[in-house]
């Protein structure tokens, strides 16, 4: 079956419970990695709420299958509310936007949609987390720590570096989010947004959910921060190399400026985005030396630099070819 007006299609389809029961949907990208989908499918079907929930995993491999192959072979062992969809457009916004999109068509009671990636597994709690801190404050968005597990344990110090640490450390509201590898977005929000919801613009360069996150904090959307909903994030060893962590931070310099430019396209906007690109590099040593001393890490204190320098290397036009292939990496 393919959808009207979404250039995805449905694979597999289980209902446990009758749909309109279903009150929280887990939506799962996944794109080569057959062998850790399923460790993430583990967690997350061992999940408890207190409500009704169902899994959308999105495959955005159409040509490889293997995902949403090992995916259907596993949900049918278990009892659960499922989808097992093809988003036939390459890129994760496209992937986001059509496991959001079915569960919204599929599910018509729908209260959130949570997000975790196939490169994760899920805290015990973790769905119940997120709705327990959403019920607390209300908030329309909740986000919660992504925890680095690095395959070279011999790499641990650098969990300490900003590239891998959670952005808050109290549960709470929070001014917004940044990541949506582990996030619980609530039926309001994807009600009041306009479709697509993460712009296809950014698929292969990131920041696609920042944006969307920048665009909700305009609609006066509120975020909330769940310290103890975590989620493992499966590191490879390449991702724990000076040089990786080194063209990330680029990389969030460059996506930076961008949401900057796409917030404010005018000139003086562009200027404005310029200025402050030029003030972060004046700070970034003092800025340093601050997170040096608190980590504890060198290549840390090189953080701030890196984030300034990639903005400016987006304003004359030097794009990291990484920013465009992230598959690669």
């Amino acid at each position: 079956m393919t959808v009207p007006g979404q250039d995805v299609s449905v694979f597999y389809q289980t209902g446990a419970d009758d749909a309109e029961s279903i009150e929280y949907v887990v939506t799962l990208p996944t794109f080569r990695r057959p062998d850790h989908l399923i460790e993430t499918l583990k967690t997350v079907v061992s999940q408890r709420p207190d409500a009704p929930f169902a899994i959308v995993v999105m495959e955005n491999d159409a040509d490889g299958m293997a995902g949403a192959t090992v995916a259907k072979q596993f949900l049918s062992q278990h009892r659960v509310n499922a989808l097992v969809v093809v988003a036939h457009q390459r890129g994760n916004c496209h992937a986001y936007n059509a496991g959001w999109a079915m569960a919204l068509s599929t599910y018509p009671n729908l209260h959130g949609i949570a997000v975790i990636d196939d490169d994760e597994v899920a805290a015990p709690e973790w769905l119940d987390g997120l709705i327990s801190v959403q019920k607390q404050t209300r908030a329309a968005i909740v986000g919660g720590p992504q925890l680095p597990v690095f395959e070279d344990s011999t790499r641990n110090i650098v969990k300490k570096h900003p590239v891998f640490m959670p952005h808050y450390e109290t549960t709470g509201p929070v001014p917004i989010l940044y990541s949506s590898g582990n996030v619980l977005i609530t039926r309001a929000v994807l009600h009041a947004m306009p479709r697509p919801f993460l712009d296809p613009s950014f698929n292969f360069i990131g920041g696609g959910d920042s944006d969307f996150y920048r665009r909700c904090k305009e609609r006066n959307f509120s975020f909330a921060w769940a310290t103890d909903a975590w989620v493992a994030e499966t590191v490879p060893a390449r991702r724990t190399e000076t040089s990786w962590i080194r063209a990330r931070s680029l990389r969030n310099g460059a996506i930076s400026a961008l949401l900057e430019h796409k917030a404010d396209p005018s000139p003086g906007g562009r200027v404005k985005t310029i200025a402050k690109s030029l003030a972060l590099l004046v700070m970034s040593p003092w800025r340093g030396v601050k997170v040096w001393r608190r980590t504890g890490l060198p290549s840390a204190g090189l953080y701030h630099f890196y984030v300034a320098i990639g903005r400016l290397m987006i304003e004359i036009g030097i794009v990291n070819e990484q920013y465009r292939n992230p598959e690669k990496n």
